[in-house]
């Protein structure tokens, strides 16, 4: 099993954003040809400091043209580099799905969508900025890989195995500092997930901040005689189905958690999956067809039903449909 963070370190807190420009500037510094392209947010998204680290002639800042940063990024990767773009994701992904669509996936050119303040954890900034549909939107993609890392180490991982990665890939990451899950060498891999915890009585399977309450969830769950077997699915697309059917050939249920829409998200993946190959019950814990709402990260886990109690009363929910199989 991975190595997590230890006690101390877990209460540490860090955004996944933070890892954006320094793993770039890292990357840089070992010798990957590595461009940002970045919409007036260099700052926000932290691609300033691919600059501020020497490497100023690698970062272009588009202005507020979204479309236009996916642009110049397909044809920096045409002329060799490896090109990063940089944005709030509601607009880096939704502004410019056309772009990504068109441009970079249809002609598989190495461009890396990756933009920050995704999902609730935006907080107040609200619902017009808390992108709930950015994992559906890439995933539907032809060709993109989706990757959804669960705190600052993993999101360090997932930008190098993205730079590592020839063509289109989507890292998803956030703008609230959140507890570190990781110890800080982890690696991480295209179609691969985690056993984080094993257990026998049913399925979590999550990513992204909702790994942390998933684990929380899982000690509530083992206090009471319920033992969660635990998997960060980190790797949207391609899923880790081998991983994930084997625990459900154990377990017989499954709980998805995700800071996102239910709808073409992780919980769709899984659901698909086991329709296709190992039918179980399944309830989904994710934001249910609204938009977001402005609120501390805290209260809004609370408010959308996707913080640990959530995914507790998921499994007591669907351990009882399990008995009626």
């Amino acid at each position: 099993m991975v190595k997590l963070a230890d006690a101390e370190k877990a209460q540490t807190k860090k955004a996944t954003r933070a890892a954006y420009g320094a793993t770039l500037a890292e990357l840089a510094e070992a010798g990957v040809p590595v461009v940002a392209v970045d919409a007036d947010l260099t700052g926000s998204t932290t691609t300033k400091k691919l600059a501020d680290a020497g490497y100023g002639n690698r970062l272009f800042n588009c202005g507020i043209a979204e479309q236009n940063m996916i642009d110049v990024a397909a044809g920096l990767s045409l002329a060799g580099n490896v090109a990063f773009t940089g944005s709030f994701a509601v607009f880096g992904t939704g502004r410019a799905y056309d772009q990504i669509r068109n441009t970079v996936c249809y002609s598989n050119l190495n461009v890396k969508i990756a933009p920050t303040h995704a999902g609730v954890s935006v907080g107040p900034d609200g619902g017009s900025h808390q992108m709930l549909e950015d994992v559906s939107l890439m995933r539907g993609l032809p060709g993109m890989r989706v990757l959804v890392p669960a705190d600052y180490a993993a999101a360090r991982a997932a930008l190098k195995l993205a730079a590592a990665t020839p063509g289109p890939v989507y890292v998803r990451m956030g703008r609230a500092a959140v507890p570190c899950v990781y110890d800080d060498d982890v690696e991480l891999e295209i179609g691969g997930a985690y056993l984080l915890r094993e257990g026998a009585d049913v399925t979590i399977v999550a990513n992204g901040i909702e790994i942390r309450e998933a684990l929380l969830a899982a000690d509530t769950l083992a206090a009471e005689g319920i033992e969660a077997e635990v998997i960060d699915a980190f790797s949207v697309k391609p899923l880790d189905a081998d991983t994930i059917l084997a625990s459900l050939k154990k377990t017989g249920c499954a709980v998805v958690a995700e800071e996102h829409s239910v709808i073409g998200g992780l919980g769709s993946a899984v659901a698909e999956l086991t329709a296709a190959q190992y039918p179980v019950p399944l309830e989904q814990v994710g934001v249910r067809d609204r938009f977001g709402k402005s609120g501390d990260l805290d209260e809004l886990l609370t408010y959308f039903s996707l913080d640990a109690n959530a995914i507790v009363e998921a499994v007591k929910k669907v351990r009882a449909r399990k008995g009626l199989c």
